[in-house]
């Protein structure tokens, strides 16, 4: 199955990260990444959370509650070994680098991250493909409609708190996150 590593920059927005993951759990490729990212999210989620209202306990609970349940529903994601080539690659931001030894590690086709400027494509080893967020979304959805829409119709059906249609959902992916082109193939398989 096709791996791609989730940088954290992608992870970090609740809908796109839902997406994202839903995507996956429908089987339509196979999510990856590092410790570092884990933490990373972790540490960005909770300042979210902070600076939406939540007091900094029940916010560092609800950031670690997040890691784990998706190192649960994604056993299989996070890379071990990636550490001894952290470094190697010369990348402009340094702390970068293990998110490409994530990749190299875990035998990934992808890395998937709105900061492209920093994963320069002469840097990055060429059997991966840097991408952005709506650019692999409406690669994955076009790979199977169906199943990408059956991924957005469960995502829905979890999201109770404000309840949200699915025509909702996807004014909000293009709204948010340009994810015009992911959009516009589910809207064409629902007719």
């Amino acid at each position: 199955m096709f791996a791609a590593v989730l940088d954290t920059c992608v992870l970090w927005p609740s809908l796109q990260r839902d997406f994202l993951l839903s995507l996956a759990v429908q089987g339509l490729y196979r999510p990856l990444w590092s410790s570092a990212i884990l933490e990373e999210l972790e540490f960005h989620e909770e300042h979210k959370l902070i600076t939406r209202g939540s007091e900094p306990k029940d916010a560092a609970n609800a950031a670690h509650r997040l890691v784990v349940t998706m190192g649960t529903a994604f056993d299989d994601a996070i890379v071990q070994g990636w550490e001894p080539l952290e470094g190697t690659y010369g990348l402009p931001d340094p702390d970068d680098e293990h998110v490409v030894a994530a990749a190299v590690m875990g035998n990934a086709g992808a890395i998937v991250t709105d900061n492209l400027r920093d994963f320069p494509t002469d840097l990055v080893p060429s059997h991966i493909q840097v991408s952005s967020a709506k650019e692999f979304a409406a690669d994955t959805v076009d790979v199977d409609p169906e199943r990408a829409l059956l991924a957005v119709e469960q995502m829905v059906q979890r999201r109770s708190n404000p309840p949200i249609s699915l025509d909702e959902t996807l004014d909000l992916l293009v709204a948010r996150y340009s994810f015009h082109d992911a959009a516009e193939l589910l809207e064409a398989t629902r007719s």
